[in-house]
């Protein structure tokens, strides 16, 4: 019988009074749900020790968190109303996102996840969605809407189904995809959804919260369609270290 694959999930790292590393339950209850085995890392640890650590990983889960310092970045001032994320664990989430690229690990990333697969790749980010779209459907509190995904894209294919109902917390945004990639989900207004990279096995961002809905309908097969993933993943590594042993 064959074991689950491990999926690697980050947190979200917790700024004084409250210093610490904190994981919503919902994220490794979804893995579990769709036939994973859920392992959380810490924020620790340099780029070999990255690579020793996902080696033992057949997929990467970004979850959700806070926003980004655009000015830790380069790019720009944070906005007042954003809600930075402590540096050094932004720059983890970085690194850990081009390291298991560069291992070509299965990657899903939800919302901030999404937001740091787009930005890694030089998507331009909506820091504050009220001024930057005005009049747009509010997205932040955990509100349900609608989303129309692109056809013949792995979300779609994933997803079976072409209009979803999803939950969404935030107040920022991609502006679009990077180069590359495509955008395979707006909401009726046009917002990016969801972005992949179709050179890629599997490289999934979406803007909402899957992990909220449940393990039936539309984001439950999103969810099993990327453990599904790991888990062909881990079978080409067995069958790589069979053929080099």
């Amino acid at each position: 019988m064959t074991s689950p694959p491990l999926i690697a999930i980050n947190g979200l790292a917790l700024t004084k009074p409250r210093s610490g590393l904190r994981l919503d339950d919902h994220y490794p209850q979804a893995i579990l749900n769709a036939g994973g085995t859920p392992v959380a890392i810490c924020p620790l640890g340099n780029s070999e020790d990255l690579g020793h650590l996902l080696s033992h990983a057949n997929g990467l889960l970004l979850t959700g968190g806070d926003d980004f310092d655009m000015e830790h970045l380069g790019r720009g001032t944070t906005h007042p109303k954003a809600k930075p994320t402590c540096s050094s664990k932004q720059d983890f989430d970085f690194r850990l996102l081009a390291k298991a690229e560069q291992m070509g690990l299965p990657v899903l990333g939800i919302c901030y996840g999404m937001q740091l697969m787009g930005v890694a790749h030089g998507a331009t980010l909506l820091q504050h969605l009220p001024e930057d779209r005005p009049g747009c459907q509010e997205h932040s509190g955990g509100c349900e809407h609608g989303v129309l995904t692109q056809p013949r894209s792995k979300l779609a294919h994933c997803a079976g189904i072409e209009h979803l109902t999803v939950i969404s917390k935030h107040h920022q945004a991609l502006e679009g995809a990077p180069e590359g990639w495509i955008v395979s989900a707006r909401d009726s207004q046009g917002l990016v959804e969801a972005i992949e990279d179709p050179r890629k096995g599997f490289m999934l961002g979406v803007q909402w919260h899957p992990e909220l809905s449940g393990p039936e309908g539309p984001n439950g097969r999103i969810l099993r369609a990327f453990v599904d993933a790991a888990t062909q993943h881990a079978s080409t590594q067995s069958a790589t270290t069979n053929i080099q042993v």
